[in-house]
């Protein structure tokens, strides 16, 4: 039996915490940010919860 590899893309883009949660960074942050107002780019700086039947999905592809 070959050797079960991690999904790259989802190791990069999510991180699970020690009590299992899924977290993930928002998108829209990086480029044109002049156009965008303070409150939204704070709010973007916060990580997300990724939560329901995707982050059991993300935890299979990360955990193999």
């Amino acid at each position: 039996m070959s050797k079960l590899k991690r999904r790259k893309s989802a190791v990069k883009r999510f991180k699970i915490t020690a009590t299992g949660k899924v977290m993930f960074g928002h998108q829209m942050r990086r480029h044109l940010r002049r156009k965008k107002s303070a409150s939204n780019l704070r709010s973007k700086a916060i990580p997300g919860q990724m939560t329901g039947k995707f982050a059991k999905k993300i935890k299979q592809m990360i955990a193999a």
